[in-house]
Order: C-alpha cells, then sequence, then structure tokens
C-alpha cells in the first residue's frame, strides 16, 4: 500500500505533552447530519461524562454505524466547536487522514475502562 508520507513536526517540550487530555471513549451511537456529504455524529461514553463529536467520515465508510459499540482514543479538552450549526466537544484520533489514505480509528489493544486516560 503506498501513502503519502509527511515531514516530521516541529519539536516540542514533553510537558506539552501533559496539555492534551486523551481518553478512551466508547462510541454509543452513530447518527447521520443529512444537510452535510461528510459529517456523522458521534455519541461517546466517557465513563462519567459522554460528548457529541462530529467526525467526517459519511465518504470513507460505506456503513458509518459499523463503529457503535468501539472504542477508541478521543481529544477531551479542545475548545468546543460549531461545525454546519452542530456543537462538537472534541476530537476523534485517527490513522492515515493525513496521509490520503482511508482512516482507521485508533483503538486500545484490549478492552479498557471508559474514560480510561492515555499517556
Amino acid at each position: 500500500m503506498s501513502f503519502k508520507t509527511l515531514s516530521i513536526k516541529p519539536t516540542i517540550a514533553f510537558t506539552d505533552l501533559d496539555k492534551i487530555d486523551v481518553r478512551v471513549g466508547r462510541i454509543e451511537k452513530v447518527e447521520d447530519i443529512e444537510k452535510s456529504d461528510k459529517l456523522v455524529r458521534l455519541t461517546v461514553n466517557f465513563g462519567d461524562f459522554k460528548r457529541i463529536i462530529l467526525v467526517g467520515m459519511k465518504k470513507e465508510r460505506e456503513n458509518p454505524k459499523e463503529i457503535e459499540g468501539k472504542q477508541a482514543l478521543f481529544v477531551v479538552n479542545l475548545e468546543p466547536k460549531t461545525i454546519m450549526g452542530e456543537l462538537s466537544e472534541g476530537v476523534v484520533f485517527d490513522i492515515g487522514y493525513a496521509n490520503d489514505i482511508i482512516p482507521v480509528l485508533s483503538v486500545p489493544e484490549k478492552e479498557v475502562p471508559d474514560g480510561a486516560s492515555v499517556g
């Protein structure tokens, strides 16, 4: 499989990693956003809280609902962002989008508690 390789980003301080809150969340629901040709709405359970996170995966998956019930990695401390009139409260970590390949979810090696912190 060929893909677009990327240059390594500029070096950051090790302490900068502490600013990013990455957690394991379980995707409870995937809903279509009808007015968008890319976006779906994820309802994600992080154990003691839930978030709505918008993801542009309609064109990448024949059936976006196939990820319901799966755990994945999410950044939960980004500023909420309104996209097409809908509030998104985080971002999913996926693999491949920046490399121009069909993205896949970043998932834990085995089942862990929803809300577990990464790092």
